[in-house]
Order: C-alpha cells, then structure tokens, then sequence
C-alpha cells in the first residue's frame, strides 16, 4: 500500500512530547523514522520512572504500550563519541528531514547544528521543537506546557474558577506544537521540490500557543476589561445528570436552543437566548431540571430533538465508544509477549494514501545493528561500535 511519505527518511533526535508526536504523525503517514537514542539518557529516564527495576521482558512491554514510539527504529548511539558521530554523519546524508527538541545550542555543541547539517546534506529539512524558538529573549528559556500557555496568555484563560487559573488537565501546547512542527515539515518537503534545497523549521510551544487565543482577540472589544473565564452563556453548558454524570450542550444557534428548551420543558427560556442578565438564572433552572433525569435518558431525548449534546465520556469509555472505533482510532498492536495494547489510531484521514500505523515501539537499540550495517559499515566494526556505545 503507498503511503503519503513513503520513501522519506527521518532522523529524531527528540525526546519530550511535541517532538515524538511529530515524529509518530510523520511514521503513521509512512515515512521511516530512525529514532537516535542515548545510553545515558535511556539509562537515566528508567531511574526516573523506576524502570531500571523492571526486567528487559517488563520494559519490552513498556515500550509497546509507548503510543509515541510506534513505528520507530531505535539506534542506541551515544551522540558525543566519535564513532556515533561518524555513523550518524552517514546517516544525515541519507535523510531528508530530521527533528530535535534540545534548547538552543545544544545541538551545535554537539557538532550536529543546523550549519553543519546543511554542509553535509543541502537538501536536509532541519526542524527545531523549542519552548520558545530559535530567536527572541527567551528563546534559551527552560520550562514545559505551561510554562508556553503562561507566555501566550492562555493559561490566564484555562481553569473552572473564575479569576485564578489552572492546569488544562492535558498537553495542550504540547500536541498543538508537534502538529505545528508536522505542517513545518511537510511543508517543507513541498518547497524543496520547488527549490531544491532543505530549511530549517524553528517551532516554539510560545507560538504555538497563541494561538489558543484567537478567539479572544478576534472577539473582544477592549482587551483590558475581558469577561471572565469559562462559559457564560446559557445556550451552553456541562451539566451533573440524576447519576452523577455529566453531559454538555452546545445550542448556541437559536434553532438548536428553541429544540433544547422544549426538549427539557423550559420553552419559556427561548426567546431570552440573548438576555445576558438573566444567563446566570437561566443556567440554575437548566441545571435543576438536569439532575432530574440520567445521562443516558437525556442523550435519548436530545438525540430524538436533534440538539447538540454528547455525553462527557471518561478515557475507558472513549476506548470503546462506537464513533471511535468505527473511525479506527481505537486500534489493537501486540506487546512482545502477544498481549495486546491499546494505541491510538492515526488522525489524518487520506482516501487514496492511508497513513498506516506501524509496529509497536521496540526497546531502544533494537535497530542499531541493522542501521548501522545499512550504513556500510562490516560486523566487526557494527560490534565494534554498540560495544562503545556502553
């Protein structure tokens, strides 16, 4: 089956979050993805999560469970020494793109900046995954999530109470940066056809994060006095059901709204859609007639009125939601011992070209001998080098 990226070869040097999902998206479309793994930095991340107390059966199965690993070869080269660094010369003037998430500077310490890159393979597409890019005063600033969402003013806006802000509850900047740095790359790749030359695609989690405010600068007439957080509206809501269970509505246009208060009997509500004094009433009264009922008998009438609702599903519940699966976006892989895994399936979705999920992750250094004798280099000399990786 042909793949959108078949025959694209990728080197990632990744190791959080926005980088390997990048990196996992590129695999799914079909590109061969070699993952450069450090013997001290795999040695040091089991320590962390207390994996070095596992055995290598235990760690295997670890590995497969890895969403993010899926589909990746893993080459176990410790970048500092001269060996590693040979090979994996070797290996940039085969690739096309290669991806890393290392602060400003590190990588150019390492003998493997963007500059040097570009001298070995002109066509490399070189892409930079930061917290907050390439350029700017904090561009060799450390942090994570939601150190970018607190740069782009998002966070201010993130959180159920009103004035103080929170944790959204998942990587929000993460995974919006990976996608972004998927775009770079892609896009990327679209203009070497046209140039004949690579680039390099610099991806801040900053930038990245602005863009969950669109929205509000679009919208807001005075940005100094923004109403507060969360939803305000009436038309809208997360409701506590008869069971203690949650469902949201979303009716905000007025024949979805006419449909939701006749559906709940509260017909009167229709026409004060807009009445923005009386919101905070109206959504006493929704949520008093919610509770009178479960969520499953409110998803059947809602569903029969045709409005806007889903149940609030928790994550064991979205695993085997009919939608989900029929989407393929539950999807089965097998562990190394045969049991199977749940993964999730591949977002881009190609009538012609598929993206095709891989094989589970496999432990790293699994590939490094294959890699590495593809590279020409004899067996002694493949041994020769793993034995100096250790």
């Amino acid at each position: 089956m042909t793949t959108p990226l078949n025959g694209i070869r990728v080197v990632d040097f990744s190791k959080f979050l926005p980088g390997p999902y990048c990196t996992w998206m590129l695999a799914d479309l079909g590109a061969e993805v070699i993952r450069i793994e450090n013997p001290r930095e795999v040695a040091k991340q089991k320590k962390v999560f207390g994996w070095d107390k596992l055995t290598d059966d235990e760690n295997a199965q670890l590995r497969a469970k890895d969403i993010l690993t899926r589909g990746k070869q893993s080459v176990l080269l410790n970048p500092g020494t001269a060996s590693a660094k040979e090979a994996i010369f070797k290996l940039i003037k085969q690739a096309d793109v290669l991806v890393e998430d290392y602060r400003p500077g590190v990588m150019e310490s390492m003998g493997y900046g963007y500059d040097a890159l570009k001298a070995i393979n002109p066509k490399l597409i070189y892409c930079s995954v930061t917290l907050c890019g390439q350029t700017g005063p904090y561009a060799n600033k450390p942090g994570h999530d939601p150190i970018a969402l607190a740069t782009a003013g998002a966070l201010s806006r993130m959180g159920g109470n009103a004035t103080a802000p929170d944790f959204p509850g998942v990587p929000v900047a993460d995974l919006l940066s990976g996608s972004n740095a998927v775009i770079g790359v892609l896009a990327a790749l679209l203009a070497r056809q046209t140039t004949g030359k690579g680039q390099q695609v610099d991806i801040a989690m900053s930038d990245a994060s602005l863009a969950l405010i669109i929205n509000v600068l679009s919208r807001a007439p005075d940005l100094n006095t923004l109403p507060a957080k969360g939803m305000h509206r009436a038309d809208s809501g997360i409701w506590r059901t008869a069971d203690d269970k949650w469902l949201v509505t979303t009716d905000m246009e007025p024949r979805y709204w006419k449909q939701f208060c006749e559906a709940i009997g509260l017909q009167a509500l229709a026409d004060e859609q807009m009445n923005k004094a009386r919101w905070p009433d109206m959504k006493a009264e929704i949520a008093s007639v919610m509770a009178t009922r479960t969520q499953a008998q409110w998803c059947r009438i809602f569903e029969q009125a045709g409005t806007q609702f889903s149940p609030v599903l928790t994550i064991p519940e979205a695993l085997e939601n009919e939608h989900n699966l029929a989407r393929e976006m539950i999807i089965n892989q097998s562990a190394p011992d045969g049991t199977p895994v749940i993964h999730i399936g591949a977002p881009v979705k190609l009538s012609d070209t598929p993206a095709k999920p891989g094989f589970p992750g496999r432990t790293a250094g699994s590939d490094t001998q294959q890699i590495l004798r593809s590279l020409g280099y004899s067996k002694s000399d493949t041994d020769q080098i793993i034995k100096e990786q250790l």
